[in-house]
């Protein structure tokens, strides 16, 4: 009311009001905008595609034993789980069913390394025909045996195929006949597989259920 009153006095003497100069508001031009925005928005196009990269897959676990030994990976794989040596396994996996996951003993041992049910289920091993589980377990049940008796292999296999009971009770390698051919068998077996010819080496004796160990 004040203003109008201020130009009606001003009109009335003849003097023309000059318009109030309102303060300019700084503007940022369109251009000004849109580069700050894709400055701030785009980041450089390698850290986008390596944020963005799935992470590449790991490198396929390298075996340890010749060229066409079966299951010749997961047996690796096992043994260094469980601190074994790989061609002491594949020994084992060779005279227990012969590289055979389906392999079975009137015992009811089965699987690569002939696992009996008990045991396998105390080694947790839900499935004996699946080589990767009766592997594991093969290979762990080998190692206790070897921590028993002080990293002694042969005592060690002997316990796998006769049982540690027997082991302790006759204070070494039972004389069981199968269990002392058994344990040179393997053995033997684990010699021929750190040798680059093993994978054309023929099993020290064909396979049979027989060989299954009666404890496990």
């Amino acid at each position: 009311m004040s203003r109008i009153s201020q130009i009606q006095s001003m009109l009335a003497a003849g003097i023309v009001p000059q318009p109030v100069q309102q303060p300019q508001a700084t503007q940022t031009s369109f251009s000004s905008q849109l580069a700050t925005a894709q400055a701030a928005t785009m980041a450089p196009a390698s850290a986008a595609a390596a944020a963005a990269a799935p992470a590449s897959a790991a490198a396929p676990t390298t075996s340890e034993l010749p060229a066409g030994t079966p299951y010749a990976a997961e047996i690796t794989v096992a043994a260094k789980a469980h601190g074994l040596d790989p061609a002491l396994l594949a020994g084992l996996v060779k005279q227990e069913s012969g590289f055979k996951p389906d392999a079975g003993s009137p015992a009811g041992a089965r699987g690569l390394t002939q696992l009996m049910p008990a045991t396998a289920a105390g080694l947790g091993v839900t499935n004996v025909l699946d080589p990767v589980q009766n592997l594991n377990g093969g290979a762990k049940y080998l190692k206790q045996q070897l921590d028993a008796f002080k990293g002694d292999t042969a005592l060690a296999l002997a316990a796998y195929n006769a049982g540690p009971g027997a082991v302790q009770r006759f204070g070494g390698i039972p004389p069981y006949a199968e269990t002392q051919n058994y344990v040179r068998i393997v053995q033997q077996n684990a010699a021929s597989f750190r040798s680059p010819a093993a994978s054309s080496t023929p099993p020290a004796t064909p396979y049979s259920s027989s060989n299954a160990p009666s404890e496990i």
